[in-house]
């Protein structure tokens, strides 16, 4: 069975996982970026009559940066689900899930 998802002591759980997190972190930081900058650059050009076209089309490709947005979460809370995490990070009395089931 996979690890519940969105668990914040697993975003630390080991380097692994921390240098995961950090790499997604930058990974939506970028996206989050280049949407705010398609809208900013969309805004200015609706100033200009001739350049209406062009603006709308960045706040549609703005729109999808930020519809990605939550891909990339999801992408990297199923990538950490799925990071072994040794014994000694897991909580008291956690063990593996394979072995809690033959107990149960």
């Amino acid at each position: 069975m996979m690890a519940r998802l969105f668990e914040t002591g697993r975003r630390t759980a080991t380097p692994d996982h921390a240098e995961l997190v950090r790499r997604f972190e930058l990974y939506r930081t970028l996206i989050e970026f280049m949407a705010a900058l398609a809208f900013i650059v969309g805004s200015v050009f609706f100033f200009y009559e001739r350049l209406i076209y062009a603006g709308t089309w960045l706040f549609l490709i703005g729109s999808v940066f930020f519809a990605v947005r939550p891909g990339i979460r999801l992408l990297l809370e199923l990538r950490l689900a799925n990071l072994p995490v040794p014994e000694e990070f897991r909580p008291y009395g956690a063990g593996p899930e394979k072995n809690a089931r033959r107990d149960g």
